[in-house]
């Protein structure tokens, strides 16, 4: 079978794939009334061709790179990781969509605490989400005039586990890599790769190791 015709076929199972990934999450110990929301850039070419880009026209946008602090051309990555470190929602969003709005899709359906960096810092939004039950807890905006750094910090120390669940993504499964034309096999490309996490933090937990120490599944 030629690689392209098997990757169409896996695409076409998206549907099978986010079915058996939400009755992994039912299996896999976690608490889901605490939780941390964060994003992260997905270029969908380098910056360099972003202007001659024929792929996702029309879906993918410039926006900011603020850990290079350079500007890119694709999209970002939306994750919602409850504790103590599992993907259970996911959503991808043109560069430029502000982060905060994508928050609401990300906890519907939820419960609890939500804990952002200071860009999900938004009195108007913990608003409409305590009525819906969630609880939104991000440092405040600007460090400098911070009125309360010792919350603040301590609420960055928590931040830190969903940037574990980042680089286990970029590092090991290569998620920045993006060979995919349309949404279609984009989202099946993600959601094939956060499956696959969870089934390692579920075999974590199963053999008595830390959930996202991956590297205890590896046989030396």
């Amino acid at each position: 079978m030629h690689r392209t015709t098997f990757t169409r076929q896996a695409a076409n199972l998206w549907k099978a794939k986010e079915h058996l990934w939400h009755q992994l999450l039912a299996e896999t110990p976690h608490d889901p009334t605490f939780a941390l929301v964060d994003s992260f850039p997905l270029p969908a070419c380098l910056f360099a061709r972003a202007y001659r880009c024929s792929r996702f026209k029309g879906e993918a946008a410039f926006g900011k790179d603020t850990l290079l602090k350079q500007t890119f051309y694709g999209f970002r990555v939306h994750v919602r990781v409850c504790w103590p470190g599992l993907i259970t929602r996911i959503s991808v969003a043109a560069a430029n969509t502000h982060e905060l709005s994508v928050v609401p899709d990300l906890v519907e359906h939820t419960r609890g605490v939500v804990v952002g960096d200071r860009n999900y810092c938004s009195p108007r939004l913990r608003e409409r989400l305590a009525e819906r039950g969630v609880e939104l807890a991000a440092p405040y905006r600007t460090k400098k005039r911070d009125p309360d750094p010792e919350r603040s910090a301590f609420l960055s120390r928590l931040r830190y586990r969903i940037d574990t669940v980042f680089s286990q993504l970029t590092e090991r499964y290569h998620v920045m890599r993006v060979w995919a034309r349309d949404l279609w096999h984009l989202t099946s490309r993600l959601l094939r790769k956060v499956l696959s996490h969870t089934v390692a933090f579920l075999f974590n937990h199963l053999l008595g190791n830390q959930p996202l120490q991956l590297s205890k599944l590896l046989v030396q």
